[in-house]
């Protein structure tokens, strides 16, 4: 005898960050939620398996935070990033030739945003998922099938609960199975590149100062964390071409700190490796719609970008707010097909204007020709030295008007 499908407004299918933020911020606002995802959330920097990468949440994401109930529990922890630092290093030698400033003190009295490990945002969101009576977390569990009918639509779970949802959210990972299951195609290029994570310790303040150090292969950058056992602190994630990553994440420690001293410029002096390294392959990828019958994309399983200008975790956190504030005014026709093509065309523009961004920004950073590397420094000087372009690219980073 079949058990009785279990009735809820929202599944969410995907408990990282994106999700999590996604159930905390649809339980606030009152909606019934079923949040479930495969793997456990590792809440603890030591255990096997901690995301050892971090989330710069700029200014336009903490009103979702907020919103979320999250941010008071996130912020004792955070790290303010008031400066963005560029510096090219492009030329014979990995020195700095040229470094510019982008403070956000020019266009407002806030800083860019804040930066967080991410085994920590799933602990405190965790945390505060425990405290919503309507939102029921299901770590361990699978999505493994989904049926969709213009009235409501049925999940699948690992656990051999069937749930009844009138709207399914896609968060679920750039491979998502809710978009396949969906049947919503994606597009992806591969750039040959990856990326190591980890944090170190260093001597010199970082005095909340993100800096994102050019020459070949991708940027290094170094972003604030609070201190460390007293010590100075800093998350870095360093992309290279794929070979050279590997080489790297295979260096030990000794070796592996002269090359990051080397390919930092000593800018805040020598680095001590804190935590262990983290490799992922770089790609571009978006999905061709970012909604289906009953279902809506987000986060990776909707876009994904190189970890560059802090966008990626952004990009999700805006569509967490656009569709949250199109399901209040839908609340009657939640999940309804007019409901989710407005999603899909509020979002739809931004995604695709962002992921061409950044996508530039990401080739020229891997650039290896020398005098192409002149070219990007020149380039960065010319546009630092217009106030106007300076300012307005600033606010088009945070997403501000």
């Amino acid at each position: 005898m079949s058990k009785d499908p279990i009735q809820t407004d929202i599944l969410i299918s995907g408990g990282g960050v994106a999700g999590l933020t996604a159930a905390a911020a649809f339980g606030t606002a009152g909606f019934k939620v079923i949040c479930v995802d495969p793997m456990p959330p590792v809440t603890d920097a030591q255990a096997e398996g901690a995301d050892m990468r971090t989330t710069a949440f700029l200014q336009p994401s903490v009103k979702i935070l907020e919103a979320a109930g999250l941010w008071q529990r996130l912020a004792p922890f955070a790290a303010a990033l008031q400066i963005m630092r560029i510096v090219d290093a492009g030329g014979e030698k990995p020195v700095a030739r040229l470094t510019r400033d982008f403070d956000a003190s020019d266009i407002s009295d806030q800083p860019f945003g804040w930066n967080l490990p991410n085994w920590l945002l799933r602990r405190e969101m965790v945390a505060r998922l425990a405290e919503l009576p309507n939102v029921d977390f299901r770590a361990g569990v699978a999505t493994t099938g989904l049926v969709t009918r213009r009235a409501e639509a049925r999940v699948t779970l690992s656990d051999g609960a069937l749930v009844q949802a009138k709207l399914v959210i896609g968060a679920d990972g750039r491979d998502s199975f809710i978009r396949q299951a969906a049947g919503i195609g994606a597009k992806l290029h591969h750039y040959g590149q990856k990326a190591l994570a980890f944090a170190v310790t260093h001597p010199v303040p970082h005095e909340n100062v993100s800096t994102e150090v050019h020459r070949t292969g991708g940027p290094f950058t170094l972003v604030p964390l609070p201190d460390r056992d007293g010590a100075h602190c800093s998350a870095i994630v360093w992309m290279e071409r794929g070979a050279e990553a590997d080489r790297l994440a295979a260096l030990d420690k000794e070796a592996f700190e002269a090359a990051m001293l080397e390919r930092s410029t000593g800018i805040l002096g020598p680095l001590t490796l804190a935590t262990r390294r983290a490799v992922w392959p770089m790609r571009v990828q978006h999905a061709q719609a970012l909604n289906g019958e009953r279902v809506a994309l987000i986060a990776e399983a909707a876009h994904v970008i190189p970890p560059i200008g802090a966008q990626g975790l952004n990009m999700s956190l805006a569509d967490i707010g656009c569709l949250l504030e199109l399901s209040r005014k839908h609340a009657e026709d939640l999940g309804s097909a007019q409901m989710l093509t407005a999603y899909h065309r509020a979002r739809w523009p931004e995604v695709r204007a962002r992921i061409a961004g950044i996508d530039m920004l990401n080739r020229v950073s891997m650039i290896a020709p020398r005098p192409l590397r002149d070219l990007r420094a020149g380039a960065l000087g010319a546009i630092y030295g217009l106030k106007p372009v300076r300012q307005l690219m600033m606010r088009a980073g945070l997403g501000m008007k």
